[in-house]
């Protein structure tokens, strides 16, 4: 199941690397590609994924801060769950809050430093192993310096 979900999210990532519409992951586990809609304003922080009612397996939402911060989320009329990953100025994932539930309002706090945040369909993170210490790659971290840089 798992070498069949990374190949659904690899075909093509030759061509998309350090795209400002689609992140890389890797690690240990291998990597992934993802399809992504960039919420770098707050207007479009603030709306983020709510009112979806579906998520394509391969996409995601990046949420890039101007700066390194304590990012908190909620998932206030938030349809689907999902997986958020924290990510510091290098790309590196922090950590992973996994299946947040659609419509709870309890805050999810990502912790300091954090300079993006990567959200996709709840539980592929752990499908795919995602983790602390995985690596992103996306023009956002460029000036990190980035772990995984754009070629």
């Amino acid at each position: 199941m798992r070498a069949l979900l990374l190949a659904l999210l690899l075909p093509g990532a030759a061509e998309a690397a350090c795209r400002q519409d689609a992140v890389e992951l890797r690690g240990p586990w291998g990597q992934a590609r993802f399809a992504i809609e960039l919420a770098d304003d707050p207007a479009e922080r603030a709306r983020g994924l709510m009112f979806r009612e579906s998520l394509p397996q391969s996409s995601g939402m990046l949420f890039v801060y101007e700066a390194p911060q304590r990012a908190t989320f909620w998932m206030k009329n938030t349809l689907i769950p999902l997986d958020m990953v924290f990510l510091d100025p290098a790309g590196r994932v922090l950590g992973v809050h996994a299946m947040a539930r659609p419509g709870d309002e309890t805050i999810i706090d990502g912790g300091p430093g954090v300079l993006g945040v990567l959200e996709i369909n709840g539980g592929l993170a752990a499908r795919l192993g995602i983790a602390e210490g995985s690596e992103l790659r996306h023009p956002a971290f460029a000036a990190g310096p980035a772990a995984w840089p754009c070629d």
